[in-house]
């Protein structure tokens, strides 16, 4: 399975990186979730979850998120 960088914008704390990572885990596509980091302003999945649901679910969670080509 491939590893999927997310460009996840507007996480601050703790709080934020667990209700991202709580968001990503339910998506279908997604393995796992590797990696959520504020500080990064990131997330690093494993699968191939729809990149257009992906942003969808990012945002009604109040986040800015599309997957990273590099």
């Amino acid at each position: 399975m491939e590893a999927v960088r997310v460009q996840v914008d507007g996480m601050r704390c703790g709080h934020c990186e667990a209700a991202v990572r709580e968001a990503l885990e339910t998506l279908p596509g997604v393995e796992q979730v590797l990696e959520v980091s504020a500080a990064r302003q990131q997330a690093v999945i494993e699968g191939r979850p729809d990149p257009a649901l992906l942003a969808q679910r990012l945002e009604e969670i109040g986040f800015v998120g599309m997957v990273r080509d590099d």
